[in-house]
């Protein structure tokens, strides 16, 4: 079992990053700021304008730790990392289900549905935890909605790629319309008027953007921890740039991690809408310090312990991420008939 070690987000414009024997030194204005042990880091995630040191790139690649560049909004622009773990074999057997039309539908099929029933799973919950009459009946409605389809996956087995898409897309459109049922705090500020993502034109939209990208962040590096290449997925087209297997593995855990935590930030106020800055052509960002709540509250989140809904093993959702990925790596395989998603209780 791999151990939970932390990601180091690094957020300061003008911090730099540099090794000093087996420790990782980010330096602001010319004085130590931090100091962790590299064996301590499962990642680094530098957001804007920081910079990296040559040796502190070299160390990270033979120590296994990849360094990954993010604008400061959280879209990702590169990545270092050593050597690829894994076996040739592994990686032969994911290309070659992602040229078997079978194969394609079988895996995608469970990246939806364990999406779905994560979506559904916190609508039930957001129900149950509000008083407001009209909010319950749209959130029971969108539940049930979302219940209707996972049925239809799953019990269908003629769907096609693009008919899971469309359901997939369909789920979304219910999910997202009553999304604005779970925010009790500034409702009109934090409205999600549709999803929008280059840029997000609203607050909780850039909420939930900054989210997604560090939780597809962790499915990248899960994957490339157990051999598997983020590149080549089943649900996402393969586009160059672009790691469509990391995108699959995170649909299962956008609704359980991300949107939850999202939802729990606004309604304990720990963001308010005051934290988001709008730029001249709309595009709404975190401000510096909403983005140190937000990293501060995920990577709690990742602590938390956890009975895996598949295995049975205590572990906690950080870890979730490697779980996942093995499972994955054992159904491209062939040790397991059906890749099973990580869906919540």
């Amino acid at each position: 079992m791999t151990n939970l070690a932390n990601t180091l987000y690094v957020t300061t414009p003008g911090a730099y990053l540099r090794r000093d024997h087996e420790t990782v030194v980010v330096r602001i204005e010319k004085r130590t700021a931090l100091a962790v042990p590299l064996h301590h880091l499962a990642g680094i995630v530098c957001f804007g304008q920081v910079g990296v040191s040559h040796g502190l790139l070299q160390a990270c690649g033979k120590a296994g730790v990849a360094v990954s560049f993010l604008s400061r909004s959280g879209r990702f622009l590169a990545r270092v990392e050593g050597p690829r773990a894994g076996s040739v074999l592994l990686r032969r057997a994911q290309f070659r289900a992602s040229d078997d039309a079978t194969a394609i539908v079988r895996l995608a099929r469970s990246f939806v549905a364990g999406k779905i029933v994560n979506a559904r799973a916190l609508l039930v919950r957001g129900a149950r935890e509000t008083e407001e009459e009209a909010d319950v009946e749209r959130l029971d409605a969108a539940a049930e909605s979302l219940r209707r389809t996972i049925e239809v996956i799953g019990r269908v087995d003629t769907l096609t790629l693009d008919e899971l898409r469309g359901h997939e897309g369909e789920a979304a459109r219910v999910y997202f319309g009553a999304f604005d049922a779970m925010v009790r705090r500034e409702r009109e500020r934090f409205r999600l008027s549709g999803r929008s993502r280059r840029p997000p034109l609203d607050p909780m939209n850039a909420l939930l953007s900054f989210l997604y990208a560090l939780v597809s962040h962790d499915a990248d590096s899960a994957l490339q921890a157990v051999g598997l290449d983020p590149g080549v997925g089943y649900l996402h087209a393969d586009r160059p740039g672009r790691p469509s297997l990391a995108l699959d593995l995170a649909e299962e855990f956008r609704a359980s991690i991300a949107d939850r935590l999202a939802i729990a930030l606004v309604n304990l106020g720990q963001l308010k809408a005051a934290g988001f800055v709008t730029s001249e052509t709309g595009a709404v960002s975190l401000s510096d310090e909403a983005r140190k709540t937000v990293l501060v509250a995920y990577q709690k989140r990742k602590q938390e312990p956890i009975t895996h809904p598949f295995t049975g093993e205590q572990t906690t959702i950080g870890l979730t991420f490697f779980v996942q990925a093995q499972l994955l790596a054992r159904a491209v395989r062939g040790d397991l008939d059906v890749y099973p998603p990580f869906a919540v209780r």
